[in-house]
């Protein structure tokens, strides 16, 4: 196992290592965001730059784009390929039936777009994420500008009568102005603890004038695979109710830890 990565980064690299065995040449690729998929994008670069890999990448931000541009993978809009083969993405948190918080950094309505525009969405993410109930990460919401306090103070009132523990709501900050999306939104996050019925919330959220999007992600991924500090991975699949256990080998020489700064 390499000296070069913490646990943390292993088990980030090692799940990112596993989900691209799932791509094929030819295949039209959602992109995530994030530090896991970040990984993932690194080792597609490689995969293109070094074995010939064709694929043709839809990023959820413009993070990803200008990270997969710069490791080589094209790129393309979803309006341009309109639908897509596969989706590998990271997540904040999964539960036992793969429902997701998904939005900690901020591209949550590019990611649902996509992955919801695609045959197959994959997760991968370090065993820190495993949550048997969702909501002790934030909750993020995205909101338009307009009104936004408006807003925060209707989802406040809507969620006295869900099943949540927390109730607190903030505005997402980037330094002393609020944060401000690809889209020009904003983000509201929910401190909730614990949800107890993430379907409902999702589609009550969703009602909100001025909501635009809320980071549950439901009945969306099909594949979760979780990378171990030690070279470990578990993939569990929600459509064949499958569990399997694999283990990543890789070495201090691989490439791709030459584009780590």
């Amino acid at each position: 196992m390499s000296d070069t990565l913490s646990p943390i980064d292993t088990a980030k690299y090692v799940a990112a290592k596993k989900a691209v065995d799932y791509v094929e040449d030819g295949m039209k690729l959602g992109l995530g965001t994030g530090s896991t998929a970040a990984w993932m994008v690194r080792i597609l670069g490689e995969m293109v730059r070094e074995g010939g890999l064709n694929i043709l990448g839809v990023p959820t931000s413009s993070r990803t784009a200008e990270l997969a541009r710069q490791q080589g993978i094209r790129v393309a809009s979803l309006d341009e390929v309109k639908w897509l083969d596969l989706t590998i993405d990271g997540a904040d948190e999964v539960d036992p039936e793969l429902n997701l918080i998904k939005g900690g950094g901020g591209a949550l309505l590019q990611e649902k777009i996509v992955a919801t525009a695609s045959d197959q969405m994959i997760v991968i993410s370090d065993v820190s994420k495993q949550v048997e109930t969702l909501g002790h990460f934030p909750l993020p919401v995205e909101v338009i500008p307009f009104g936004w306090q408006t807003t925060k103070a209707l989802v406040e009132e809507v969620l006295v009568s869900m099943d949540v523990l927390g109730q607190q709501s903030t505005l997402r900050m980037s330094g002393d102005a609020a944060y401000v999306t690809d889209e020009g939104n904003h983000i509201i996050d929910l401190h909730l603890q614990r949800i107890g019925n993430a379907r409902q919330l999702a589609l009550v959220l969703n009602q909100i004038p001025g909501v635009v999007e809320n980071g549950l992600f439901i009945d969306i991924c099909d594949k979760v695979i979780i990378g171990h500090g030690d070279g470990r991975v578990t993939v569990r699949d929600i459509i064949s109710g499958e569990e399997s256990e694999d283990r990543v080998e890789f070495e201090d020489s691989e490439n791709i830890f030459a584009d780590l700064e």
